[in-house]
């Protein structure tokens, strides 16, 4: 039985709003659900939604998930918040009271970095609920259409979640219309003016092909097949629909991560110190923050990495404190300032790119392995040669640095209708097996052949699907 009723909930809710107001963070209005352990590992699998459509791979996470809580494989999150207006976050029922209140303030820090971060502008979170219930409603009818069904929708689906992260990075940045595409083509065909045209020869000039399509390399491959398959039917364009506005949506959480845990972590244990708690709440307060913020062997944890740079950014690590109020140790308000700033302005990569140093690298003991034959080698320790290294690789692998960018280069490659992508080569390979996979999700989609240049140990390398399999040849 929990050591808390619903009125003390609300009583610490209402404190812990108060310091927050305090602090100076901005938050949505916030509401909280209390489930237990089992509606928790429903929310998780399904991605925190109280309403999202139906598929099998939402079941299966949930088998997985409830398997490996059920034998003590894993744990369960404190909290799950969603980015919208209002914010609702879950609290679980079997949590002791500390740790209702630890998970309260973390909320309220994660509701003001979705309110305020600029990766969060597109989210829409006023309709978030209300999109996703219309998702579930329009992808359910579907399923129970009697000349559809679910045979011919999960295959679909199977697809586009394949699919769904290949698209534009930087959803902050307008995307071009066509008409202004042609208009930036043809003036970059100009020649560059020639003050002494009258005695050069006149430079060849060449014409854009505007006919082509996509007129520029083109990264939202869901839209793109949806926009121009002709064979496709209304309702598998709207899956595809769907698929692609959803993920638009965890786009700034996977770009965030170690900023969003790292700022919930710092303002969790600030308000929680200026609670003046009972004693015992405050020493189980010390030992889940830790628990929580510890390092993780051979793996970044988030929220240590996060925790530590927003205390640099604070000045903490310099000893800059000053008393505002309450207990605990505060930073000044230049330094709230210059992190609220961070807060709206940054994502991961330049979050990391900013702020990790040469000597917070050496105080975090980072390190770089790499597989040789069998085993895992240290390549790289943080030291003057090799934190920069740490760094780079640190970098390409935050947020969607994860993922592979390929682009549509041509939509009728050989007068076909052949889908001719390019993968951006970053020193990185794509792994042959999901890239096999991968193509036979967008032959599906595209209805044609597909074909894939990247290159492979060093060489070009093009891997085709089409009816008859795939394939893959080196290009010279």
């Amino acid at each position: 039985m929990p050591d808390y009723t619903i009125e003390d909930i609300e009583h610490w809710d209402s404190r812990v709003h108060e310091v927050v107001a305090r602090f100076g963070l901005d938050t949505y209005p916030q509401e909280f659900d209390i489930c237990d352990s089992n509606q928790m590992l429903g929310y998780m699998a399904y991605s925190g939604m109280p309403s999202h459509y139906p598929h099998w791979s939402y079941g299966k996470a949930y088998e997985k998930l409830k398997t490996l809580y059920d034998h003590g494989v894993t744990g369960l999150p404190y909290e799950m918040v969603i980015n919208s207006n209002p914010s609702l976050a879950y609290l679980m029922r079997e949590n002791s009271l500390c740790l209702q209140i630890l998970t309260i303030a973390h909320v309220y820090a994660h509701n003001d970095f979705f309110k305020n971060n600029f990766t969060f502008r597109t989210t829409r979170p006023e309709f978030t609920m209300g999109t996703f219930k219309t998702h579930a409603d329009r992808i359910r009818a579907y399923s129970e259409d009697p000349s559809i069904g679910i045979d011919k929708v999960e295959p679909v689906l199977d697809a586009a979640h394949a699919l769904s992260l290949q698209c534009r990075r930087n959803i902050v940045v307008r995307k071009l219309t066509r008409t202004e595409q042609e208009a930036r083509s043809i003036e970059a065909a100009r020649p560059a003016p020639d003050p002494f045209w009258q005695i050069h020869k006149r430079a060849e000039h060449t014409a854009p092909e505007l006919h082509k399509v996509p007129l520029v390399p083109e990264e939202d491959l869901l839209l793109f097949i949806a926009e121009h398959n002709p064979y496709m039917s209304a309702w598998e364009k709207d899956l595809l629909t769907v698929v692609h506005e959803e993920a638009q949506y965890f786009i700034p959480q996977i770009e965030t991560k170690i900023m969003n845990e790292g700022w919930a972590s710092y303002w969790h244990k600030r308000i929680l110190e200026a609670l003046d708690l009972p004693e015992a709440i405050h020493l189980e307060f010390l030992v889940r923050h830790n628990q929580v913020v510890r390092p993780t062997p051979g793996s970044i944890n988030p929220y240590h990495l996060g925790l530590r740079i927003w205390e640099r950014i604070a000045g903490e690590a310099e000893g800059r404190t000053t008393e505002e109020g309450g207990n605990g140790v505060q930073s000044t308000n230049h330094d709230r300032e210059s992190m609220f700033q961070v807060r709206e302005t940054d994502r991961d990569v330049s979050f990391l790119r900013r702020f990790l140093s040469e000597e917070l690298a050496r105080d975090l003991d980072l390190f770089q392995y790499e597989p040789k034959g069998e085993d895992l080698v240290i390549s790289h320790v943080a030291n003057k040669e090799g934190w920069p290294r740490i760094k780079e690789s640190l970098l390409r692998t935050v947020g969607m640095g994860q993922v592979p960018v390929i682009k549509i280069e041509d939509a009728d490659f050989g007068n076909n209708r052949t889908l001719y992508l390019r993968h951006d080569h970053d020193g990185r390979d794509i792994h042959l097996e999901s890239a096999e996979k991968t193509l036979g999700y967008v032959h599906r989609l595209w209805g044609k052949e597909v074909a894939l240049e990247t290159i492979v140990s060093g060489k070009r390398t093009l891997f085709c699907v089409s009816e008859h399999g795939f394939s893959a040849k080196s290009l010279k």
